[in-house]
């Protein structure tokens, strides 16, 4: 294959050859299309590696149970280009097929300028465009859209369309027609429009497939689906190679005398981990640790806990009732155990949430009192600024996450000027401000990514050796 005129080769670092699936917005039915690429061809025996972009746990959960091999996420807004470049070449190393799930419209960004976007993340990496459009009660305007996105941006290559909800032969023949004609981009495929939606859903959008029993049945069936209604062949063809050879060496690993022993919260209530912080954890010498707040009767012995977000409100009866569980939560966090709490996590230090008529006792580490809304209460990214003191990063450090939720704080007994980060971009906890400290306890809604916040795997794997020592 060629690219600029180069031929690649296997030595050159081209092994692995790739796409990118975008939308013309959210809920265009890229995510259907994506898993079902990424099961339709692990399913053949071939070693696909995922990416979602942006930041996301429940589509990269989707696509990580397809391709039986971790998601990884493509974030350039929290990544350094550096980072991501790094990332990128390091996780497609080796396998065969990448496949990139694009977020939002493929070229809305944080701004006019569309920076960060789909567009703009394909354009890096040098990969092509496969361009899903939902073609619900339309057919030659499909092709005025697929112009306008080739149009839009002439660096951005649209190697293929997908077309979503048709609804008969005839419909898809006409819009499968205009859009050749017009654009010259082939259609690769045209998925039939269906009554019932390819992801199980619930009250917040599509269920994570942990909480759902049927996951692994829901992908095999979009596997199916694009084996039967996708030209595989001719996706795969318009794949681009890939740089797959790391510019640098990978930090070395702590030896086994450095190790300790994290606990990461993995269950119905707590699920959202990026593969990428679990990773930079065992890197820091991190032997980890899963429990399950829902059944396990007590915290086992731990030099550390981090306790991600997830949807705690679902699990919120059997939470509260695993009291043994939550006293030695709150016992150990008393004793001086080093825990880093995001948005669920957070949510589960707190004393109670409240759903309905309902309140739900949760630790009691902190006298927050939490309540679930309709509509999100925060959705997006953030940027934080810290201001005061706390286990794990310096004062003065600038930290970018994201957040989305709909819980919010009902009541709250403590004081903002004790919040140890201020809220530059988002929500935050109160105020303006995020961050609820005690001892080695560090809560807030924020979620970060440990390529864009280096200093946090290091931070929570020393604090931890620092605890073990101390317990002699």
């Amino acid at each position: 294959m060629a690219r600029g005129g180069k031929v690649l080769a296997a030595e050159d670092g081209y092994s692995a050859k790739g796409l990118v699936v975008a939308g013309l917005g959210g809920g265009s039915g890229k995510s259907v299309v994506a898993v079902g690429l990424v099961a339709a061809f692990a399913g053949q025996g071939r070693q696909v590696v995922p990416f979602k972009k942006g930041p996301d746990y429940i589509d990269a959960g989707w696509l990580s149970l397809a391709a039986g091999y971790p998601c990884y996420n493509l974030d350039p807004y929290l990544m350094s280009p550096e980072a991501l470049d790094h990332s990128f070449r390091t996780q497609v190393h080796g396998r065969e097929l990448v496949i990139i799930e694009g977020n939002r419209g493929l070229y809305d960004g944080v701004d006019a300028e569309g920076t960060f976007s789909t567009a703009e993340l394909a354009k890096t990496l040098d990969l092509p465009v496969l361009l899903v459009v939902d073609c619900t009660k339309t057919t030659r305007t499909v092709a005025a859209l697929v112009l306008g996105c080739q149009r839009f941006d002439p660096e951005v290559r649209i190697g293929g369309v997908i077309l979503n909800r048709v609804g008969t032969p005839r419909h898809e023949a006409l819009v499968r027609q205009a859009v050749e004609q017009y654009t010259g981009i082939p259609v690769l495929g045209a998925m039939p429009r269906s009554k019932e939606d390819a992801f199980p859903q619930r009250h917040l959008g599509v269920t994570p497939c942990p909480e759902h029993a049927g996951a692994g049945a829901a992908v095999q069936t979009l596997a199916e689906k694009a084996a039967r209604y996708l030209d595989l062949a001719g996706i795969e063809k318009m794949m681009a190679p890939c740089a797959s050879e790391p510019k640098a060496p990978r930090p070395a690993r702590q030896g086994a005398e450095d190790s300790v022993r994290i606990g990461i919260l993995k269950d119905a209530a707590f699920q959202f981990y990026y593969a990428e912080n679990l990773e930079a954890l065992v890197r820091c010498g991190a032997q980890l640790v899963e429990i399950n707040a829902l059944t396990a009767k007590e915290l086992p012995t731990l030099d550390g806990l981090y306790i991600g977000g997830g949807f705690p409100e679902t699990s919120a009866r059997a939470l509260s009732a695993n009291a043994s569980f939550r006293g030695s939560l709150k016992r150990a966090a008393q004793a001086g155990l080093p825990i880093y709490a995001e948005c669920g996590g957070l949510i589960y230090l707190g004393e109670s949430m409240v759903l309905g008529d309902e309140v739900f006792p949760l630790v009691g580490l902190f006298p927050v009192r939490f309540g679930l809304m309709k509509k999100p209460q925060a959705h997006g990214y953030t940027v934080l600024k810290v201001e005061g003191k706390n286990p794990y990063y310096p004062e003065g450090t600038e930290i970018k996450g994201h957040e989305f939720r709909y819980s919010r704080v009902e009541e709250w007994g403590g004081e903002v000027a004790r919040l140890a980060l201020r809220v530059e971009r988002g929500v935050g906890f109160a105020c303006g401000r995020d961050g609820l400290v005690f001892k080695n306890v560090l809560a807030l809604y924020t979620h970060i990514h440990a390529l864009g916040t280096i200093s946090w795997a290091p931070a929570l794997a020393a604090r931890a050796r620092e605890y073990r020592l101390m317990q002699g």
